[in-house]
């Protein structure tokens, strides 16, 4: 059964209150997260768990502990398995949970609680806490600066080798499982079972090597490890069909789990195919670049550190009182224009009004998109021009409101950084697309409630 929260426990609050204080600025995030709204759409999402959560069961871990463990994790960039232990460990963190003298959740019940919660979910909650800063002054929504940026998700460099033998080393463990579960005689086990992780593994480092020497030296051990693939995703067809007929549950997981690493190894041995032997450039909207994360986009963006990334593009906008006031998770690699208007389009409907102020980078920068902000009531819009520019564009680009905005922008490359450093939006540890939106969605959510703190608790 769904419980709510905890019973207050007088006594651990008399305990807490004799050895340490909460500090101010978590203090301020803890009265901002006793908005019940807040507590009610997370709270949607929980009770879906089970088709009776709400009504039989032992007793769940809290609403409000989950909530708040959640927001400890990724206040302080922690593992689900530090969470566990920094709440144990402190009384303070003990407080802020509302755990009192009760059992913390462990880890792995965090991790399906957290699972619930849906990216639209966060979403709702984000846009809470946003008009929660609102409300409390911390912003005015007066500015707005835009910018994008690449979250990474938890992949290696992605090689047609390596693909490779990631799909035929799932296969071959996924076959052991299925060897347990099937009673065929020992003779068919051989054939049907067997596991070419080993013979795949060793071409792939024979194509390491020898691609040192030069493309044409790949191809012929590159055709030894393609038809390992192709046996090992028959194996595992021919396993498929025999599981089929087994009326075990676990059969049914097994099976579903080849089935779905059989179309991606078969997938990464068309594109090998079709790069290495026909000498094709396949698109990049066409890759796999992950087994694992097969959502994962290949990104470029002229950077010189970094000319490939792996992961989705995030655009993020931010206002005064360093509140990222929306993101959004974009598909493929799109052009940074064409963000600029539902960038306009949200913090209106968000604010009510238009940003006075509103800036991006030179990428943004058409005639459409000035056209758009003036329309929708901006009254300084700062978008560089990039190239050659006319005299009037000079000197317009000269004026010391637009100097000022230039300057002001510049601080959103910091906001990225502190994103990325403090609060894990370097690389994803999640898993899938829902896994990634939720990571995503929390380490802003996060940094939010950092800055609604910090500016409460300074009197600011």
């Amino acid at each position: 059964m769904l419980r709510e929260r905890y019973e207050i426990d007088k006594f651990f609050m008399e305990i807490q209150g004799l050895t340490s204080e909460m500090e101010p600025e978590l203090a301020q995030i803890d009265a901002v997260l006793d908005d019940e709204t807040i507590y009610q759409i997370v709270r949607a999402d929980l009770a879906q768990r089970y088709p009776k959560t709400q009504q039989t069961g032992r007793g769940s871990t809290p609403v409000e502990v989950i909530l708040r463990m959640l927001v400890v994790k990724h206040l302080y960039n922690l593992s689900y398995e530090k969470t566990e232990k920094a709440v144990k460990d402190s009384l303070v963190l003990r407080r802020f949970c509302r755990v009192y003298f009760e059992a913390v959740p462990d880890d792995t019940t965090l991790i399906r609680w957290a699972n619930q919660i849906k990216p639209k979910t966060l979403k709702a909650l984000h846009e809470r806490v946003v008009r929660l800063a609102a409300e409390l002054k911390v912003t005015k929504g007066r500015k707005l600066r835009t910018d994008g940026t690449v979250v990474e998700t938890n992949i290696h460099y992605p090689t047609d080798s390596s693909l490779l033998n990631d799909g035929v080393r799932v296969l071959g463990r996924q076959l052991k499982r299925a060897q347990q579960l099937l009673s065929d005689g020992v003779d068919i086990a051989k054939a049907l079972f067997r596991d070419r992780h080993r013979s795949a593994r060793n071409v792939k480092r024979q194509i390491e090597r020898a691609a040192r020497q030069g493309r044409e030296k790949t191809k012929p051990l590159y055709q030894k490890l393609v038809q390992i693939s192709r046996a090992s995703v028959k194996q595992a067809q021919r396993v498929v069909e025999h599981l089929e007929v087994v009326g075990d549950p676990m059969a049914g997981s097994v099976q579903q789990t080849l089935q779905t690493f059989i179309d991606r190894t078969q997938g990464v041995i068309d594109q090998t195919v079709r790069r290495v032997f026909d000498e094709e450039s396949v698109p990049a909207g066409d890759k796999l670049v992950s087994l694992f994360e097969p959502h994962t986009a290949i990104i470029k963006r002229g950077k010189a550190n970094r000319p490939t990334e792996f992961g989705h593009k995030v655009w993020l906008d931010e206002v005064e009182g360093g509140i990222v006031s929306d993101y959004r998770i974009l598909n493929g690699n799109p052009t940074d224009s064409d963000q600029w208007q539902p960038a306009l389009d949200q913090h209106i409907n968000q604010f009510g009004k238009a940003p006075s102020q509103v800036s991006a980078d030179r990428g943004v920068q058409t005639a459409p998109n000035e056209a758009y902000a003036h329309q929708r009531g901006v009254k300084r819009v700062i978008l560089p021009k990039a190239g050659h520019k006319s005299e009037r564009r000079r000197q317009h680009e000269h004026l010391s409101w637009f100097r000022r905005g230039r300057r002001y922008h510049a601080g959103v490359e910091g906001r990225i950084s502190v994103l990325k450093r403090k609060y894990g939006l370097d690389c994803c540890l999640n898993h899938g697309l829902d896994g990634f939106e939720r990571w995503v969605g929390l380490g802003i959510i996060a940094h939010n409630l950092t800055q609604i703190g910090r500016k409460r608790a300074s009197g600011a």
